[in-house]
Order: structure tokens, then sequence, then C-alpha cells
């Protein structure tokens, strides 16, 4: 490019540096708004959702959102009776109401909300690309990482939700 760049008028080559320099630095900001990291993941309602438009094609009636809704009830109301030290803490509306995973649940809590991930990995170098800029924070304790739709990105230590990502979406309000 050093030939090239001497062959051109220099004005044009002030130009041209700066059109270089505006492109890098838009992308740089483009590609940090790619990713998010979160304390809260998605709602049960947000993955399922996803899932139906994405399998069907269209979105789901009346009837079908009630009996998943209804499904989702039962679960959650059978899961809390095995807990009851769940139940009787702050963290039932959790699951009751807000239906959203956060970091610190076990994995069997996010399975009841989302049910299973789409993929489960737990090598390094996708989780690292998954984290984008935020992996040293994360990788320092993030053993495995389950997607879910909508560039969801959950990160567990053993049995415990530790991190959450969220990929080429808006930024979260």
């Amino acid at each position: 490019m050093g030939a090239a760049m001497r062959s051109v008028h220099p004005a044009r080559r002030r130009l041209l540096v700066l059109v270089l320099l505006a492109a890098g630095a838009m992308a740089g900001c483009a590609s940090g708004a790619r990713v998010q990291r979160a304390t809260q993941g998605p709602t049960s309602g947000e993955v399922w959702m996803a899932r139906f438009v994405q399998d069907y094609g269209r979105l789901p009636t009346f009837d079908e959102q009630v009996a998943w809704k209804e499904g989702l009830e039962s679960r959650i109301l059978a899961y809390l009776s095995r807990r009851p030290e769940v139940a009787t803490s702050p963290r039932a509306s959790q699951f009751r109401f807000q239906r959203r995973v956060m970091v610190g649940m076990q994995k069997d809590e996010v399975v009841l909300l989302l049910e299973q991930p789409n993929t489960m990995t737990s090598d390094e170098v996708a989780m690292r690309a998954a984290a984008g800029r935020f992996w040293e924070p994360i990788g320092r304790h993030a053993k495995e990482m389950w997607i879910y739709p909508s560039g969801w990105r959950l990160y567990f230590d053993g049995d415990r939700l530790v991190d959450v990502i969220v990929a080429d979406r808006r930024p979260l309000e």
C-alpha cells in the first residue's frame, strides 16, 4: 500500500486515510455493540416463541400459547413443590412471575424455564468467540456454554449459571 499511497495526490491521500480511519472506528463500534453481558437471561416465553417461529414458520395461535403457558405453570408448580426451600424464598417469584433466568441459577432451574439448549459446548475456543470482549472475566469461571435462540449464551461453572451473553441484539434497556 506504501507505493500506492505515494502515487496519490497529498490531499486525496489525507482524505483516503481519514475514510479508512472512520471506517475502522465504525467497525470497532459495531463489533463492540454486537455482544452484551447481562445478569439476567431470556424469559421462557421469549425462547419458546423464537423456537416456535423457527420450527413452524409462523406465530403460535392463542390456543397454542395457552397450552404452552399451562404446561410451563404445571412444571413450575411441580418443581416448587419438590423444592420447598426455593418455594418459600424470594427466588420463587423468578419462576412464578418473571420466568427469566438469572445468574446464580442451577442447571435444572434453567431447563425448567427454557427447556434444553439448542447446543451445549465446553470447547473453550467456541466459548471465547461467543463471549467476545467479555471473555477475560467470563473465562475465569465458565466451563460450559449453553446456546439458546435469539443470541443468548449461558455460561456455567459446574451446575451454576455464572454469566450471560446476548449477541446481535439492540442494547438491553
